[in-house]
């Protein structure tokens, strides 16, 4: 009887890491509120966008989302945040109003997968980034949060952006890496099966024999993937995490987004 009582907490806890290995953006997902924060939604570059911050700003952040899309509230509050320092923040619906939505019944995760490949969000991103400058804007960063991140890097390897900040990006390859040719910040989680640190040390390493521009690699302790824009508001250890890696991706844009004089 004790066997089978271990072999069943073993099997239990295996069936458990290989879930959270497999699908770690799918644990805790947001609920949705098209009608929060701080900013507006409009039009621009042929999608659908929160856009918040100085509308005259010459210097503007391009968030590009995880797989739930532009209207989570706390990735709205974080596009606010980033405004608040001055940047016109744009968190364009790159899913077409088709956000992935585990409680839907009729969701399927491998099909939305076909349908919003990475490929195509960087495709979508660049005619927001030349209507953004169409606007008046001389300086563009990319902000990445996972299925974003791979984007952001095509972004910083093109140098359709000054600058980007990968935070807990999802399935960024060492040749992206390598191919970057802007200031980048990749921002991880210690407790993710994914991005794990000794990938984040091999990442700091490539950038490291990059000498011709910034980098900064940070691995945040006790947080696991999505800490930056999924987590629990009366949690204070998740909120300060957050924060923390929030601030540092500001300073970020601080330091390397800057108009042209």
């Amino acid at each position: 009887m004790m066997e089978l009582i271990l072999l069943t907490s073993l099997l239990l806890n295996f069936a458990s890491s290989q879930a959270q290995a497999q699908a770690p953006c799918y644990r805790e997902p947001p609920t949705f509120c098209p009608t929060c924060g701080a900013g507006t939604v409009t039009e621009l570059g042929g999608l659908k966008a929160y856009v918040t911050g100085p509308p005259h700003s010459r210097k503007a952040v391009l968030m590009i989302s995880d797989i739930y899309g532009d209207e989570p509230p706390i990735y709205r509050s974080v596009a606010d945040k980033v405004a608040g320092a001055g940047f016109l923040v744009v968190a364009p619906d790159f899913f077409h109003g088709d956000a992935a939505n585990p409680s839907n019944p009729k969701y399927d995760k491998d099909t939305w997968r076909k349908n919003h490949t990475t490929d195509k969000g960087y495709e979508d991103a660049k005619p927001v980034i030349a209507a953004l400058k169409e606007k008046g804007v001389s300086a563009v960063g990319a902000a990445g949060f996972c299925w974003g991140g791979k984007v952001a890097v095509k972004l910083a390897s093109n140098q359709d952006v000054q600058a980007a900040v990968l935070l807990h990006p999802s399935n960024v390859t060492e040749d992206e890496i390598k191919a970057v040719k802007v200031p980048i910040a990749v921002l991880g989680a210690e407790r993710d099966n994914g991005l794990p640190p000794a990938q984040m040390k091999r990442f700091d390493e490539i950038l490291s024999a990059k000498p011709k521009f910034d980098h900064l690699v940070k691995t945040y302790p006790g947080v696991c993937h999505g800490w930056t824009v999924r987590y629990f508001v009366n949690d204070t250890f998740a909120v300060n995490s957050a924060a923390e890696a929030h601030e540092d991706m500001i300073n970020w844009f601080e330091k390397h987004v800057k108009c042209d004089k």
